[in-house]
């Protein structure tokens, strides 16, 4: 009997097969052949039948040349560091579009003459922030506090509190990126209580700057005390600011959270902050503050090392001109809207073990810790939560007590319709 593996379709015939060729145009040639020849070796490994390839091939193709996954955040944290932390808005997303193309990012059309680069996002920063006397941006929070180690104490101490020296994330910690940078670290006070007069009693000549590290990912409860950034403005050296979360003013949901503008005023010389975060925006390392500071930090040659593309700039710019972004669309969601979409999901999922709960969501991604948002969510099987996170849209919840809830605090109410087809495909 002849071989039924030579009936499996040419790798060339089914490039040119014209349901699969229109894919090379979106997917890249080189794609689309590696998913022709998984799905030849297993025709021939008798998985699927010669006469399936095409189909196979169709089954397998990506949405897309990357191989990251549009996932619903039904997790409850808002801003959640696995899932890239804050969802663009509309005009960030429209912005990154124009942005992908030639640009004036660094050319002025009228004058046909070099322009300052990411010169109207760095206007939209200082507007937001008129407190700063000038504004810098680098690739992330880390980035901008390494630049001033570089910059201000290259050599020499950085007087930080014993109770500030924080992890990151991923085993990263702030000794060690301070320290990388050739600076020491003067460590004062103790994990619980640090006061002023401890900051002032370790500054002396080889003092670079003092570090006030805000602990965005952790709370210390009990008998604890820390300096504010108001009583360590005075001591004779530059004092920057970790406020972290990237609030740049104050938030009536988040009254612990400090903010750049409070910090400035307070007497900060120089605050850093992420934009990933409450800002709502692309990850970029914010840096406003002193004039003159500021611009010795921009000129450092590290500071080419640590710029931001321009994608970062556009998606930078649009969030803060633009409409409110998701990040605070969601901080603010009433209970009440939240528990009226959560019901119309329910209603939609007849013969589904599917209620209504109420739920507690995070702020997360390293944001005003220990606070809780009251949320509504669908309450399923816990059977549904894998079946939803490798579904097609993916869906990421969480489970409690053996049920899947499905926070919609971080949910966009457009996202509702993708998510109620999600569940009813794992029915």
């Amino acid at each position: 009997m002849p071989d039924p593996r030579r009936a499996i379709p040419r790798t060339d015939a089914l490039l040119s097969e014209p349901r699969i060729a229109g894919f090379t145009g979106t997917l890249g040639r080189d794609l689309v052949k590696s998913v022709i020849q998984d799905a030849q070796r297993a025709a021939r490994a008798g998985e699927i039948a010669p006469d399936g390839v095409v189909d196979a091939v169709l089954a397998r193709l990506p949405a897309s040349a990357s191989s990251l996954r549009p996932v619903v955040n039904a997790t409850g944290v808002v801003v959640h560091t696995n899932l890239g932390r804050a969802p663009l808005s509309a005009a960030a997303l429209d912005a990154l579009t124009a942005a992908g193309g030639a640009t004036d990012v660094e050319f002025d059309l009228a004058t046909g003459d070099r322009a300052r680069r990411g010169r109207g996002a760095l206007s939209a920063l200082a507007a937001a922030v008129p407190d700063a006397g000038a504004v810098h941006v680098v690739n992330n929070n880390a980035a901008a506090l390494l630049l001033c180690a570089l910059a201000l104490a290259p050599g020499r101490e950085i007087v930080v509190s014993r109770g500030e020296l924080v992890e990151i994330g991923d085993g990263f910690r702030i000794p060690g990126l301070l320290e990388s940078a050739g600076s020491r670290l003067r460590e004062v006070g103790t994990t619980n209580r640090t006061s002023a007069r401890d900051y002032a009693e370790a500054i002396g000549p080889d003092t670079g700057f003092v570090l006030k590290v805000h602990p965005s990912n952790y709370r210390v409860t009990g008998f604890t005390s820390e300096a504010a950034v108001g009583e360590l403005a005075g001591l004779g050296v530059p004092l920057v600011a970790d406020i972290g979360s990237g609030l740049l003013a104050p938030h009536p949901l988040l009254l612990a959270e400090p903010d750049a503008a409070s910090a400035l005023r307070a007497g900060a010389t120089v605050v850093t902050a992420s934009g990933d975060k409450l800002l709502g925006g692309p990850q970029a390392g914010l840096l406003l503050g002193d004039a003159d500071v500021v611009e010795r930090l921009r000129r450092h040659p590290a500071a080419r090392a640590l710029r931001v593309d321009k994608l970062t700039l556009a998606a930078l710019e649009a969030t803060l001109r633009g409409p409110e972004p998701p990040v605070r669309a969601a901080l603010e969601a009433s209970v009440e809207s939240l528990r009226l979409r959560a019901e119309t999901l329910v209603r939609g999922l007849e013969g589904v073990d599917a209620h209504v709960v109420g739920s507690v969501a995070a702020v997360g991604g390293g944001g005003a810790p220990g606070v809780e948002l009251p949320s509504a969510a669908v309450s399923l099987p816990a059977r549904y939560a894998v079946a939803l996170r490798t579904g097609h849209p993916a869906v990421a919840g969480r489970v409690v007590r053996d049920r899947c809830l499905l926070d919609l605090r971080a949910v966009r109410p457009e996202e509702d319709a993708k998510l109620l087809e999600a569940v009813r495909r794992c029915g």
